[in-house]
């Protein structure tokens, strides 16, 4: 791993991890009622292209980082569907 890599790898800890006191929150409370249903989908669609991108060049900090974040605002979006009900 170089330099670059690492320095990816930290923006992916600090990018990624800014989602889970939204999830935790969203599961503790089961409020969602300030969630926008189309921003997180769009989001997650876009973070899964991302994540093929990355896994098609090989590159192993966007694939992490999209790994991690598809799951996060998928997560997200799930809840906001269950929720909303």
């Amino acid at each position: 791993m170089n330099a670059l890599d690492l320095l990816g790898l930290i923006a992916t800890c600090f990018t990624t991890s800014s989602f889970v006191p939204q999830v935790w929150r969203i599961w503790k409370t089961r409020d969602v009622s300030a969630i926008s249903l189309p921003t997180y989908i769009i989001i997650t669609v876009g973070l899964a292209l991302w994540l093929a991108y990355g896994v098609l060049k090989s590159d192993m900090p966007l694939v992490v980082a999209n790994s991690v974040m598809v799951v996060l605002t998928g997560a997200i979006t799930v809840m906001k569907i269950r929720f909303s009900r």
